[in-house]
């Protein structure tokens, strides 16, 4: 947008499906690749970055949304502040519904601590 100066990206990201096979067992969860939409807006002039990402398969599942800030540090400009903020929701698994929400939460968490 040439008068704010943010740059907006709209993209689809490919992931590995990470889920262990003996939870692929099940047929719905039996998928090679995981996609995910994200939004992100770069401000330059602010020095800071929003990205939210959802998920887009199993949605009739699943719900997975993650919201994430880049801003530059009040106590020092060459430090980055992160904040991230994550939901995870699966519905219509019926008895693996606690089993893939607390699979999906380790999983993420991993991803946090990197």
């Amino acid at each position: 947008d040439l008068s704010t100066g943010i740059i907006y990206r709209r993209r689809i990201a490919t992931c590995q499906n990470v889920i262990p096979e003996i939870l692929r067992k099940v047929s719905v969860l039996k998928v090679p690749d995981i996609y995910l939409e994200e939004e992100s807006w770069l401000n330059m002039q602010k020095r800071n970055m929003a990205m939210k990402t959802h998920c887009l398969t199993w949605t009739q599942y699943a719900s997975l949304s993650e919201e994430s800030v880049f801003r530059e540090s009040l106590e020092n400009p060459n430090w980055t502040d992160f904040t991230q903020k994550g939901r995870i929701s699966v519905t219509g698994a019926g008895l693996l519904n606690c089993v893939l929400e607390a699979f999906a939460q380790s999983f993420l968490k991993q991803g946090v601590k990197k």
